[in-house]
């Protein structure tokens, strides 16, 4: 169906003059992220850079004639059509702080300000880790990233990852495996699958989570789209984990911006002869967490930069909670914020002294609860 035709179709609610600006300035051709940031900070809203003069926008640092002319030619048209491609696809569209816009993200140096989003993106999402690598995998990197994507999909972790060849899709489809949640970041547009052969597990991940880009829907794919990609894969996660790659690897860029946002980095180690294993070895000598087991990766995750939900329901303040078992949890659940005496657990938890005295040095080791003088506990 034409575009055009689409507008006709499609836009039958009225358009929030400002939520247009926010799209118009995504299909900007030549406005990255960072140049996205620049004109805010100078112009204060997508309304304001629209408004500015081409002489004014010219004058912002690291914003030349060229990309000006571009700013001060596009009209209201261009968004409203990408809006009603969206409206008719079924891509959602979340601007940078709205309702359902990842929290993870928004806590990186240079957050996407539009997302396009087909499926959907749950709380849950924010206990989220990424699995990453070569495209040209061999067979035993294939098959640890798709047991570390099943693994982490059943210790109840969203699995974030590239939809590209190789690696990517084993950690994809060792979640769905799992009946997991998994989410795709794209370099290309959520209505232009890259690479094509993937467009059946395109299609699994949307039931089963989400695929994402912040270009516009029809995109195509460019070499500088994928590093870009890479900053959303790693903002996203709690931690992201390396199982294969060469020293060259686009991998390797997304470990470096995980450890630049503060995240953790992890790698798997391969044959020393193994050409695929070398990015992985010098992520290991730079400081990156050794991968022998899921427990590996499991056993590193500190307290959430906010309280989130799991798929069951649960509250989580950390992402140790999800390795809990029964007898822990009812523990946990009995001891308050604040001071809690041993007793106010035993009779909150229904489990026996033993139980519980034993339940707390275990909660403790996993830095989850705080001892306080006087045989109280409280959350940590």
């Amino acid at each position: 169906m034409p575009v055009k035709t689409v507008l006709a179709t499609a836009l039958e609610a009225p358009v929030a003059g400002s939520f247009r600006d926010h799209v118009r300035l995504a299909c900007l051709s030549g406005v990255g992220p960072r140049l996205r940031q620049v004109l805010l900070e100078r112009f204060g809203s997508p309304a304001g850079v629209f408004a500015a003069s081409p002489h004014e926008i010219a004058s912002v640092d690291r914003i030349g004639k060229k990309i000006a002319a571009l700013i001060t030619q596009v009209d209201d048209s261009t968004a409203d059509e990408v809006i009603g491609l969206c409206r008719q696809q079924a891509v959602d569209i979340l601007v940078a702080g709205s309702a359902g816009y990842p929290g993870l993200l928004l806590q990186i140096p240079d957050p996407p300000g539009l997302l396009f989003v087909r499926g959907k993106l749950l709380p849950c999402d924010s206990l989220a880790v990424a699995i990453v690598g070569a495209r040209h995998a061999t067979a035993y990197g294939l098959k640890i990233a798709e047991q570390l994507g099943a693994s982490l999909s059943r210790a109840g972790y969203t699995i974030v990852s590239g939809l590209a060849r190789g690696i990517d899709a084993a950690a994809h489809r060792g979640a769905l495996a799992a009946g997991g949640r998994t989410i795709a970041v794209l370099g290309s547009g959520v209505l232009n699958i890259y690479p094509p052969e993937h467009a059946d597990l395109a299609e699994d991940i949307i039931g089963n989570g989400a695929m994402i880009s912040e270009a516009p829907p029809l995109a195509e794919p460019y070499p500088g789209a994928f590093p870009q990609r890479n900053r959303i894969v790693s903002g996203l996660s709690l931690g992201t984990v390396v199982v294969q790659a060469s020293e060259r690897s686009g991998a390797l860029i997304t470990a470096r911006m995980a450890s630049e946002q503060g995240r953790e980095v992890f790698a798997v180690p391969g044959a020393i002869d193994c050409r695929m294993s070398q990015g992985c070895h010098q992520l290991l000598r730079d400081g990156a967490k050794l991968v022998g087991n899921v427990d590996d990766i499991l056993d590193e995750f500190g307290p959430l930069f906010a309280t989130t939900t799991t798929a069951e329901g649960r509250t989580v303040r950390s992402p140790a909670e999800l390795q809990l078992g029964e007898v822990e949890r009812q523990v946990l659940d009995a001891i308050g914020q604040e001071s809690t005496t041993v007793d106010e657990v035993i009779d909150g938890s229904g489990r026996t002294a033993s139980q519980v005295l034993a339940t707390i040095g275990v909660l403790e080791m996993r830095r989850l609860i705080r001892r306080l003088p006087g045989n109280r506990v409280a959350l940590a």
